[in-house]
């Protein structure tokens, strides 16, 4: 007696199961959610106590409009997005290209990509305006565009690969697809953040080793102590595009790599570009990128099992007008799914984000037993990119992939009393 085959609803929604219970699971027991003892700062500095009143006055002057013209964009782009991808909108577009059906699939991804930089392009232009009058950038009109064009062209290639993995799936196994392009999609999701540091931030910087000397010479000192391998130490031409401080880590494995901008290394004391290092570290030691990507993958393949349930709704494919997944046309279907999931999952992945980062922290105050540094160095990084000290919580939620200044200032006062009094 033959199995009965099951419906793609329910390898759907398998896969949608499967993924949700491996995230929550992997994000209750590797995220950090506590890593300071005691459960935080017992208290947070006041604004004014972080910046002057003047800093203060440019950081609100730039960081309101900044909001709101944050918001407009995303908000813009939403409805576009989602009235190509629940109307026939969208699908009547994808429909008259011509050609193979990968080849529609790649011209309806740059298409419908390009369509949302067009209408969101006077809001670009604005924040641009707003960072040029606070002396935030020194990039000229031509760059901006030039990189607007790049990533433009990177999203459409990471697009298109997502889109042609599902619909050529859906074609070619329609029954079991979610199963099949849950686990590709979550594979794609590594490999893209294996190979994203060689491929493509080379498109927007160029990077040069840190030339030997004290600042070398303590980074792998740092790196000694926290026990991370650093082969190399590499500083991004930043500062042509950004008066922004910034350091990072990326890729994991044999490529990852740990990122001073150049401005950072030119413009902070030593003693503050060692903290900046040692929170860097402190993801490499953990294996936060590694940690990040894993979740990714488990999302993507929550993200495949939910599509395979919308999209098995005959209401759907009907208001959207394709006749499912396997249409090419569900590319606009697609993005309009990916670009409300996104935004609705901003929370959980911000909160994650921080909680991390958190942790990150600890570890560079651990390995300087600098907290005087830590400090300042906060202050300097809120500086340089008109940060407010305490930003409104609604918007923290939703898009502070970080503790804020207050925050990680306030630890940073808490564990100097804690190593003040040898209890760390």
């Amino acid at each position: 007696m033959t199995r009965p085959v099951p419906s793609v609803r329910t390898v759907a929604a398998a896969v949608a199961v499967v993924g949700a219970v491996i995230f929550v699971t992997l994000t209750v027991v590797l995220v950090p959610w506590h890593p300071v003892p005691g459960g935080g700062p017992s208290s947070l500095p006041a604004p004014d106590t972080v910046l002057s009143p003047e800093q203060l006055a440019r950081a609100e002057a730039y960081a309101g409009p900044a909001r709101w013209l944050g918001w407009s964009s995303l908000l813009v782009s939403l409805v576009v997005v989602c009235w190509l991808g629940f109307t026939e909108a969208g699908a009547r577009l994808v429909g008259r290209l011509r050609g193979w059906w990968w080849v529609r699939v790649t011209l309806g991804c740059f298409l419908l990509l390009l369509i949302g930089e067009l209408v969101t392009l006077p809001l670009a232009l604005a924040i641009r305006h707003n960072a040029l009058q606070a002396g935030l950038t020194n990039q000229d009109l031509a760059g901006w565009l030039r990189d607007d064009l790049v990533g433009l062209l990177v999203s459409t290639v990471f697009t298109a690969i997502g889109a042609m993995v599902l619909i050529g799936l859906a074609r070619r196994l329609p029954r079991v697809w979610p199963l099949c392009a849950g686990v590709l999609s979550a594979l794609l999701v590594v490999l893209g953040s294996f190979v994203y540091p060689l491929v493509v931030e080379p498109l927007f910087n160029r990077f040069t080793s840190l030339p030997a000397g004290p600042l070398r010479t303590s980074i792998l000192r740092l790196a000694a102590v926290e026990h991370v391998r650093v082969d190399d130490v590499l500083v991004a031409d930043a500062s042509r595009r950004t008066t922004s401080l910034n350091a990072y880590v990326t890729g994991f494995g044999s490529t990852r790599r740990v990122v001073l901008y150049d401005n950072t290394v030119n413009d902070l004391k030593q003693a503050e570009i060692e903290s900046v290092v040692a929170h860097e570290l402190g993801h490499a030691r953990h294996d936060d990128v590694l940690l990040g990507t894993v979740l990714g993958a488990c999302g993507a393949a929550l993200g495949v099992g939910l599509l395979g349930l919308i999209v098995a709704r005959p209401g759907v494919r009907r208001r959207s007008g394709i006749t499912g997944m396997a249409d090419p046309r569900a590319v606009a279907l697609l993005l309009a799914l990916t670009a409300a999931a996104s935004f609705l999952a901003s929370p959980v992945e911000n909160t994650i984000s921080r909680a991390i980062e958190a942790r990150a922290d600890l570890s560079a105050l651990d390995a300087t037993r600098d907290p005087v540094a830590f400090v300042e160095l906060q202050k300097q990084l809120a500086i340089s990119s008109l940060q407010q000290p305490a930003p409104p919580e609604w918007d923290q939620l939703w898009f502070g992939s970080h503790p804020t200044p207050v925050q990680r200032i306030g630890m940073a006062r808490t564990l100097a009393k804690a190593y003040d009094e040898g209890a760390r």
